[in-house]
């Protein structure tokens, strides 16, 4: 990451705050220029012992040290938290919100100013560094600050830009809920090969494999999924005969309706939380 000036605090040491500071150390971001406040010590103890990062109790104290503010609690916390943050008239700090469904302008009452704000929708892989993050920055946020939310968020994967903040919850639907999706359809492909016979390990591992592989494969190569799809279906093959059965079954129609569903359920929650 290029630019190291930047104090990062982390409000909140769960897994995301812990993904994210160990893909900024990882990628040579001083430890000593982040920090993190959590009220449980052995989460603390441990983040300070695994990275070498600064950790305390006082949310206060983060938000006093750091030019950028991480806000990594739980979305229905997220309130408490925020608005019992005092903010210096003088600072401008960049705050970035992991917590999903929390709208940019519910943040900006609970802070009780107007103030940047980038809102992050990163999905479980972020865990192990294969995030997919959509991000929305409020009109505050300068050109710099968005560079910085980005290298951020760039720690756990890739991060894709949103302009309009109501696309957000379509990204909910994608790739924040989408690893459940995938571990369905690995499910379901596992349960099938061994009711044809292949034994639990067999079957889990090249479900994973091959689940991994496509994934690789259409990350590397960058060929629309239809035509990779094509690639591998031979008129008249194996591959065919399933396609055909999957398409009468109806799973174009089913994925609309599952994502649609979920879309709507996250405008459901982010109207609950931002109330």
């Amino acid at each position: 990451m290029s630019n190291h000036n930047h104090k990062i605090g982390f409000i909140g040491g769960g897994n995301m705050a812990r993904s994210l500071i160990g893909g900024l150390v990882s990628a040579g971001y001083p430890p000593e220029a982040l920090s993190v406040a959590d009220p449980n010590e052995s989460i603390r103890s441990a983040l300070a012992t695994d990275f070498g990062i600064n950790a305390m109790a006082d949310n206060q104290q983060v938000m006093d040290q750091c030019d950028v503010v991480v806000l990594a609690v739980k979305p229905q916390v997220m309130q408490t938290v925020t608005s019992a943050l005092q903010i210096e008239q003088h600072k401008e700090p960049l705050f970035l919100s992991v917590a999903a469904g929390i709208r940019t302008a519910s943040l900006a009452r609970w802070l009780g100013v107007e103030t940047a704000i980038v809102r992050a929708m990163p999905n479980t892989p972020a865990l192990v560094q294969s995030g997919a993050t959509g991000l929305f920055a409020n009109p505050h946020v300068s050109p710099e600050q968005r560079d910085l939310a980005e290298s951020i968020m760039r720690a756990a994967g890739l991060v894709q830009w949103i302009k309009d903040e109501a696309l957000m919850d379509a990204v909910t639907a994608l790739s924040g809920s989408g690893p459940a999706y995938l571990f369905l359809v690995m499910e379901a492909m596992e349960h099938a090969a061994q009711k044809l016979g292949l034994p639990a390990e067999t079957a889990r591992l090249l479900t994973v494999q091959t689940a991994f592989g496509a994934a690789k494969l259409a990350l590397e190569i960058e060929e629309d999924p239809a035509l990779l799809r094509e690639n591998v279906t031979s008129p008249g093959g194996t591959t065919e005969r399933a396609i055909q059965v999957l398409r009468q079954e109806g799973l174009e129609d089913m994925f609309y309706k599952a994502l649609q569903a979920a879309r709507d359920r996250a405008h459901e929650l982010a109207d609950e939380l931002g109330k």
